[in-house]
């Protein structure tokens, strides 16, 4: 990558540009503009990391009409309107129609499947089920996150970018000690201020950063800059990629990005919402059917854009919990407990379910009226975190947690 072009600095004691009198910088000027250059050159040749994606799904997706369990003989009396002829995958499991694009993914063993996946102590509360995942301890609410834990033990230096969430506020799952950015969207990605190298470094220390972002002043000015100067807001995508038009869509799109400048992004997060189906849920199409079409052409899109770079990534979907498992007298489904999940990327053992099945008898719901937890959540994306972060660092992401092996990756 080449280093990118920055404004002409004016000579101290000659003459500024565009002026008649010398114009002299100031001290703290002059640090700001040689660190404008220096920031740009480290962050223009930091290597390719490998790098976690996670993607939350807000809001409980009903993971028996996502992955519908077609071999499961309950499953026709539970479900009337909401059915789901799902395509098939594997092991007796399908793939809800709207995710198809993700079928070319799952034949090349790039894509793997998890189903009867939750927390070890449920709850139904959004706020609760929500906090307690990203916490990475269930049942108790803790002031870090389980990313920014593993984020602390990894050695080296820490680019601007390691930790990005491309949302409107921080999640508790980056919450912590360790340095994260928050901001919506690259092309809202700005520190208030002037542009010029000066002022923008000046205006680090006059105003107060932009809302969204959430770091500190040397490491704004830095990665703002970077982002200015490389023109990533407006980088095409790569491989003939097309991202739906959607707030996902475009998320997706701005976190290639990071991947594609070799920015040191080791952990990028980002959400989706929606999913809190209690209404006319719907079945092959409808309201669900439209979040789980956005789903599948976003990750699909994610995955094409970063062609050979998606060897070094693991992306995980997760979600608070799922559905009950019959539906409801509105054409809906509840709060429930165990969902399913997505996990995309390199080394990724693909091609497969990896399910505990419960069954959805009446004697093998859980509380007479949810899909059961055979997987932990926690074990997945302590995988997750060894694969794409090291050894060793899923330990501090869940405290007092003992693993159980899935052989998710190979």
């Amino acid at each position: 990558m080449t280093t990118p072009d920055t404004a002409p600095l004016a000579p101290i004691g000659g003459e500024g540009p565009g002026e008649g009198k010398p114009h002299l910088l100031s001290r703290r000027s002059l640090l700001g503009a040689v660190t404008l250059l220096l920031a740009s050159r480290a962050l223009a040749s930091t290597p390719s990391p490998r790098a976690l994606i996670t993607l939350f799904l807000r809001g409980g997706v009903d993971g028996l009409a996502m992955v519908p369990p077609l071999r499961d003989p309950v499953l026709p009396s539970l479900r009337g309107v909401l059915t789901v002829r799902g395509v098939p995958l594997d092991s007796g499991f399908s793939l809800h129609p709207a995710l198809s694009p993700l079928l070319p993914l799952f034949k090349s063993n790039r894509l793997a499947v998890l189903h009867a996946v939750g927390q070890t102590q449920p709850s139904r509360s959004h706020f609760d089920a929500q906090d307690f995942l990203e916490s990475g301890t269930p049942g108790q609410k803790q002031g870090d996150g389980y990313l920014n834990r593993a984020l602390r033990g990894l050695d080296g230096a820490r680019p601007p970018f390691q930790a990005v969430a491309l949302q409107s506020a921080l999640p508790t799952s980056l919450s912590g000690e360790a340095p994260a950015l928050a901001f919506p969207a690259l092309k809202d990605f700005k520190v208030a201020g002037g542009s010029a190298a000066h002022t923008t470094f000046e205006a680090l220390y006059d105003t107060a950063l932009d809302e969204a972002l959430r770091t500190s002043g040397r490491d704004a000015f830095e990665s703002t800059s970077f982002v200015r100067d490389q023109g990533l807001a407006t980088a095409q995508p790569r491989n003939g990629a097309t991202y739906p038009n959607s707030p996902l869509g475009k998320r997706l799109k701005d976190l290639a990005r990071l991947l594609h400048a070799e920015v040191g992004l080791r952990v990028g997060v980002t959400e989706a919402g929606g999913f809190d189906t209690h209404l006319a849920q719907g079945g092959d199409e409808g309201q669900l059917a439209n979040r789980l079409k956005d789903l599948g052409a976003g990750l699909a899109a994610f995955a094409q854009d970063l062609g050979p770079r998606l060897d070094d990534v693991t992306v995980l979907t997760v979600t608070e919990f799922g559905r009950t498992a019959k539906e409801n007298g509105t054409r809906g489904t509840d709060h429930g407990t165990a969902s399913a999940m997505f996990v995309l990327g390199g080394g990724v053992r693909g091609g497969r379910v990896f399910a505990d099945w419960p069954g959805l008898s009446p004697s093998s719901l859980f509380e007479g009226r949810d899909l059961a937890v055979t997987t932990d959540v926690r074990q997945v994306l302590a995988e997750a975190i060894t694969r794409a972060l090291g050894p060793g660092l899923w330990g501090a992401a869940f405290p007092g947690f003992t693993p159980k092996a899935l052989g998710l990756f190979g």
